[in-house]
């Protein structure tokens, strides 16, 4: 049985969020999706939501009535005040303090706030994120610990309860591809393959055995590691 409350899905156009776009569907009676753009290099991702959400109803029939409205908010301020690889052409690297310069301070977090904001006004009670705490690039505002504060912090400061679900948070991306496939067999992960985006550098061009891609970046190579084990197993 459906879940009778409204998901919210922080929805980017990539492989994790459509996963976590999926898992919600199978899940709640009403989901709808939110997206952001801050300015970020890959922007093409933005480009692959509506036909990612267009192929979902059309391929999932048992899905399509559940798949509500889709939002997209603009967020530039962030990408102005973000000194990053994902918001500016440059190089990508680790920096002094161990992160790779991909992290965008605050990103996730401001994510969630107005994600909850348009989700009080849409009477939805759960936000679904595909943060990950098992393969990721070490950005603290993944870590189980900040989303389970900031649900609280959410919770409080709208006097009403707001989930946060992140269905990935303990899963690799070998796990990831097993979960899309246990939520809609091998038309689902061919979806994810042809149509969502994950590489940083925005190359959509060549289409690798795991999807598009440029091949190299650290996004590109955790999906194709993920894809690789996935397959191989």
């Amino acid at each position: 049985m459906s879940d009778a409350r409204t998901a919210l899905v922080l929805f980017s156009g990539g492989q994790d969020s459509t996963a976590c776009l999926a898992w919600a569907l199978e899940r709640y009676a009403r989901v709808e999706t939110i997206g952001f753009d801050y300015g970020q290099r890959h922007r093409i991702e933005l480009d692959c939501r509506q036909t990612v959400r267009r192929e979902l109803a059309a391929q999932f029939p048992q899905w399509a009535p559940k798949l509500g409205d889709d939002h997209l908010l603009d967020l530039s301020l962030l990408g102005q005040i973000s000194d990053t690889a994902l918001t500016q052409d440059r190089a990508i690297e680790l920096q002094a303090n161990g992160l790779p310069n991909t992290f965008v301070p605050g990103r996730n977090l401001i994510f969630l706030t107005f994600a909850a904001t348009v989700a009080y006004r849409r009477g939805a009670s759960v936000l679904v994120g595909g943060m990950c705490e098992t393969d990721f690039s070490g950005y603290p505002d993944c870590h189980d610990n900040t989303l389970k504060a900031q649900q609280v912090a959410l919770s409080l400061g709208l006097a009403t309860p707001m989930t946060i679900e992140t269905p990935l948070m303990w899963l690799s991306k070998a796990q990831t591809w097993a979960l899309t496939e246990q939520l809609g067999g091998t038309a689902l992960n061919e979806l994810i393959i042809e149509h969502t985006h994950t590489c940083y550098l925005g190359e959509r061009g060549q289409r690798h055995p795991w999807g598009h891609g440029c091949g190299t970046c650290p996004a590109c190579a955790l999906r194709r590691a993920g894809f690789e084990t996935y397959t191989s197993t």
